[in-house]
């Protein structure tokens, strides 16, 4: 009978210091994110939903297929690069979301055929396939930068109606927060559309084949299932979301750039991991709602880590713009350990 009570204090002394880790944490950046103004608050939310799809294409591809994919780093951009250049030539821009999810899918489709035709181990098939999206993504944009502060977006037909209606609901001051609001409402009601169809295809029988494909590929194949071309399918639906969260990132930040997906596989990892850390998902559909609020975690915690201030003797520790990458990393790293001890646990 002594296992059993070792056993359960193990898990005490597990789950206690993932609760103090939690504590820390919230210690640190509590002052930081009381320090945030409103409009930050709602901005860190819609660029969190903005990048919820990067979440999901990861979770997809990492989670569901168990493929380390670093294709996303190139699909974004991609993504942003067929919306922009798209925009300015006059499509409409709704058109530009399924542009957008057809180019990253293609990327997806690349990786994958390279993995299983050529038989090259799918990290470095990524990083190939990245790789040479750098210059695609030039080729279609000609610069490595193109703005779209005075073109028209999917935010444009809404932006008037909606500033109106808030102004009165909350008066003329509520105005200066109609951009992010109107992000949150845009954005949000698209990402949650696409995650109900994803839920719904991920029961459908080539769901199910998709799913059973990361889990045990020697029993798929052992049902006739082509586990190559579930790979396939995985990748093209991944990277597709993510071609489409590169649309809309552009239309909401104002800009397509070529450097604007580089490290971005850090933050929809860390997304994935904060997800199932803090809601432990029992089912997919709960799992894909966990990794879309995980991206706004992560978005929240990078905003209050820039205006962390913590005393040191002689001066004070703050980040800047260019520590968000290290931020980002030490977020994962925190992440990782407390998923690691309550599996442990």
């Amino acid at each position: 009978m002594a296992t059993p009570a070792v056993t359960l204090t193990e898990m005490r002394n597990r789950w206690l210091r993932g609760a103090i880790a939690v504590v820390a944490l919230l210690l640190i950046l509590g002052p930081s994110l009381l320090r945030l103004a409103f409009n930050v608050w709602l901005g860190a939310i819609a660029t969190g939903l903005s990048f919820a799809l990067v979440a999901l294409g990861v979770y997809l591809t990492f989670r569901v297929l168990d493929f380390p994919d670093l294709t996303i780093d190139g699909s974004l951009p991609l993504g942003a690069a067929l919306a922009a250049t798209t925009i300015v030539a006059g499509v409409n821009p709704y058109w530009t979301l399924p542009i957008s999810f057809v180019g990253g899918a293609v990327a997806g489709t690349a990786t994958a055929l390279i993995a299983t035709r050529l038989r090259i181990h799918s990290l470095l098939a990524s990083i190939l396939v990245t790789t040479g999206l750098i210059s695609i993504n030039l080729r279609i944009m000609g610069r490595s930068n193109i703005p779209l502060l005075n073109t028209d977006t999917i935010f444009t037909p809404f932006a008037a109606p909606f500033r109106g209606a808030l102004v009165r609901l909350a008066g003329e001051g509520a105005t200066r927060y109609a951009s992010n609001l109107l992000t949150i409402v845009l954005i949000g009601l698209l990402v949650w559309g696409i995650k109900a169809l994803l839920d719904w295809f991920m029961r459908t029988e080539i769901g199910l084949a998709l799913r059973a494909t990361g889990d045990n590929p020697q029993m798929v194949r052992a049902l006739g299932v082509n586990t190559d071309g579930m790979i396939i399918l995985g990748l093209a639906l991944s990277n597709g979301m993510v071609g489409l969260a590169g649309a809309l990132v552009a239309q909401y930040q104002g800009f397509a750039d070529v450097n604007m997906g580089l490290g971005l596989i850090i933050a929809g990892l860390a997304a994935v991991i904060l997800g199932e850390t803090f809601f432990r998902p029992t089912h997919f559909g709960t799992a894909t709602t966990a990794v879309i609020v995980g991206m706004v975690i992560y978005r929240i915690a990078i905003a209050a880590a820039l205006t962390l201030s913590i005393p040191f003797p002689g001066g004070r520790l703050s980040l800047d713009a260019q520590d968000v990458k290290l931020a980002t990393a030490l977020l994962v790293l925190v992440a990782l350990w407390l998923s690691h001890s309550q599996k442990r646990g």
